[in-house]
C-alpha cells in the first residue's frame, strides 16, 4: 500500500494504511474532517514532531491535501564520485543536497542534472535511476506550497573540484565519505534523511 511523508519544517506527516516503524512517537490524527490548512497553522511552531493520518485509501487523502496547496516541482541529485564519496552542500546554515525548481518545458530528470551542475560547478557523468520523491510544505506569498522533489542517483568522473554557487546561498560544497556523515546527520532536513535512506547511506 502506498504511503506518503510530507515535511513541514522539522515535522513529518505520514499518510498511509499502517503506522511506520520508527523510534519517535507518532501522534495519530482524525482523518474525518481533516483540514490541512488548519493543521499547518497549528503545527507550524512545533519542531521535530511526527503525525499520522491512517486511512485505507491514502492516495485519496494525499490528493485532497495536494489540492489545497499550490504545487511546485523540483529535482536534485545524490552524487557519487569515482572514489566512492558523496557530494553535499552547506546552505542556510544546514547541510543539504543540490536541487532546484523545474523550469517550464523541462523534464524532472534533466532539471535535477542541470541544478547539480549549476550549484556545484561539476559535470555529471551519469544520471541514473530515481531514488525517491520528497514532499515539503511551506508558505509563499501567503499561500501554502507543496514542493515535490524528485531525487536521482548520479555519478561524476574522478572527484572534481567543487565550486559552490554563492548567489544561491551555498557557502560550501564538499565530498564526504559514507563514514564522515555525522555532522550532516546532526544538522540537515528530514527530507534529506529520506534521500540518504533511499541511497542506502543510513
Amino acid at each position: 500500500m502506498k504511503h506518503y511523508r510530507i515535511y513541514i519544517n522539522d515535522n513529518t506527516l505520514f499518510i498511509g494504511g499502517s503506522i511506520p516503524k520508527q523510534e519517535k512517537k507518532i501522534q495519530q490524527l482524525e482523518t474525518k474532517d481533516f483540514d490541512f490548512q488548519t493543521f499547518y497553522k497549528t503545527i507550524s511552531k512545533e519542531s521535530g514532531a511526527s503525525y499520522m493520518l491512517m486511512d485505507l485509501n491514502p492516495v485519496f487523502l494525499f490528493k485532497k491535501i495536494k489540492k489545497s496547496c499550490e504545487l511546485i516541482k523540483a529535482a536534485g541529485g545524490l552524487v557519487k564520485s569515482a572514489k566512492g564519496n558523496y557530494l553535499f552542500i552547506f546552505r542556510n546554515k544546514k547541510w543539504d543536497l543540490p536541487k532546484g525548481k523545474v523550469e517550464k518545458g523541462e523534464k524532472m530528470k534533466e532539471a535535477g542534472l542541470r541544478e547539480v551542475e549549476e550549484e556545484c560547478g561539476v559535470k555529471i557523468l551519469t544520471n541514473d535511476e530515481k531514488l525517491c520523491k520528497t514532499y515539503h510544505v511551506y508558505v509563499l506569498n501567503n499561500k501554502l506550497v507543496l514542493k515535490k522533489t524528485n531525487w536521482y542517483s548520479m555519478t561524476v568522473k574522478g572527484e572534481p573540484k567543487l565550486i559552490p554557487q554563492k548567489e544561491e546561498g551555498i557557502t560550501k560544497a564538499v565530498w564526504l565519505a559514507k563514514t564522515d556523515l555525522k555532522p550532516v546527520l546532526k544538522n540537515t532536513y528530514p527530507s534529506i534523511m529520506q534521500v540518504l535512506e533511499a541511497g542506502e547511506l543510513l
